[in-house]
């Protein structure tokens, strides 16, 4: 009896430090889940600001893209204007070539007029002009005579006049179409300068716009880099969220199990109380029952008794013996189910047993994990000795001996506790 108690104590005690092992584990990944949670929030925080950043940086862009546009279509205007004045000037030149053509004509008839006007004055220094006209009309012949040179002289001083008139006019001409000259290309000269001016401001406040526009461009970039790196960051999380809420799922499981076999194991203790409780209540009214029978009757209720009280220790012995048969080192693993007369097989296992029979005890195991020869107790088989080996049979895996293959069917694949007994 006392050995059935420090049993159950210890059995008791055991699932209880496995149902707090549970627990701290529960734990920890509940904290590991929070911790994953906040990093994902956080993680979402610094998506959202940089999405705002993004859509700044992306209207700034807009924005000099805007006056670049405007940059551009002044440009385009100022280019239209200075080459009008390029054709201005273009036509002004071929004007200015036109007139200086003209001033070197004007020039030329000078030039040819001075060669006369000098021979003249020659003439009239040499003989007085009055007197010249009275020896040309003293000498005329008659009358008639007399009329025609005067005639004649009133001709040549009259040519003389508009030579002289022409020769100043020719002159004060060519002096105005000089001003008119320098004054068409000073203004032109402006024109342009001012049109040069402009298209210089323009172009470097194209290339500062432009240098604006390649940072923010650039920004742009990091920015929707660091997005897609916190997305990433994001989705990894995520995923390892995952894995945690499958773990704590898993855990809560096993505790939901480990809860179904304390509930089962105080339901056997209640049983075997009351099992107890029953006998000794038996043996209390069986010692009564004697002490109010004759003295034969006593040494057979005496005899009960004693047989009662070594069948109750007997079944004590055997419940021990078979509580310590499958004390050992525990472990869950994945259990299939193979028969001795499938195709192929030879009935001998690899430690050289004969198994045809399909009456042995006997599972395939990896012996990394259990070495062959050991006995183990399968839960719903049984004990077995791990006396085969099996090309799929690796890590936490056995396969179950049974006898005909519906039998293996019937089994199929299930997770199962073993013990590999002391």
């Amino acid at each position: 009896m006392k050995i059935f108690k420090r049993m159950t104590l210890a059995a008791v005690t055991g699932i209880f430090f496995m149902t707090g092992i549970t627990e701290t584990h529960a734990q920890s990944n509940e904290e590991a889940l929070q911790s994953t949670e906040n990093k994902i929030k956080e993680t979402e925080k610094a998506v959202q600001q940089k999405e705002k950043e993004k859509q700044s940086i992306n209207s700034d862009v807009q924005n000099i893209q805007s006056q670049l546009n405007s940059l551009h279509t002044v440009i385009s205007s100022n280019k239209k204007e200075l080459a009008s004045t390029e054709k201005q000037i273009s036509e002004a030149n071929k004007m200015i070539e036109k007139k200086k053509k003209e001033i070197v004509l004007l020039q030329e008839k000078v030039l040819s007029r001075k060669d006369i006007i000098e021979n003249r004055l020659v003439a009239l220094q040499q003989d007085d002009k009055t007197s010249v006209v009275i020896d040309t009309l003293m000498n005329a012949d008659n009358f008639g005579d007399f009329v025609a040179r005067m005639g004649a002289v009133t001709t040549l001083l009259s040519a003389d006049n508009d030579i002289l008139k022409q020769h100043q006019n020719d002159l004060d001409q060519i002096e105005k179409d000089k001003k008119e000259i320098d004054k068409q290309e000073k203004v032109l000269e402006a024109a342009k300068g001012s049109l040069a001016a402009k298209q210089a401001e323009l172009d470097k406040n194209v290339a500062k716009q432009t240098a604006t526009l390649t940072t923010m461009q650039e920004k742009y970039s990091t920015v929707v880099n660091e997005i897609d790196a916190a997305s990433s960051e994001k989705a990894n999380l995520q995923s390892e969220l995952t894995g945690i809420q499958d773990k704590i799922e898993k855990e809560k499981e096993a505790a939901q199990k480990q809860a179904e076999q304390v509930a089962k194991q105080q339901a056997a203790e209640k049983a075997e109380a009351d099992a107890e409780a029953k006998r000794q209540a038996e043996l209390a009214t069986a010692k009564k029952e004697v002490k109010t029978e004759p003295k034969q009757e006593v040494k057979t209720a005496a005899a009960t008794e004693k047989k009662a009280t070594v069948s109750s220790e007997a079944k004590e012995t055997k419940k021990e013996e078979s509580t310590q048969k499958h004390s050992g080192k525990e472990m869950y693993v994945e259990a299939t189910a193979y028969t001795a007369n499938c195709a192929g097989c030879s009935g001998v296992t690899a430690t050289g047993q004969n198994v045809s029979s399909g009456t042995h005890k006997i599972i395939a195991v990896d012996p990394s994990v259990i070495p062959l020869g050991s006995k183990v107790y399968v839960e719903g088989y049984g004990v077995a000795t791990a006396g085969d080996t099996g090309g799929a049979i690796k890590g936490y895996r056995i396969d179950v001996l049974v006898p005909s293959e519906s039998a293996a069917k019937a089994f199929g694949r299930r997770t199962v506790k073993i013990t590999v007994l002391n």
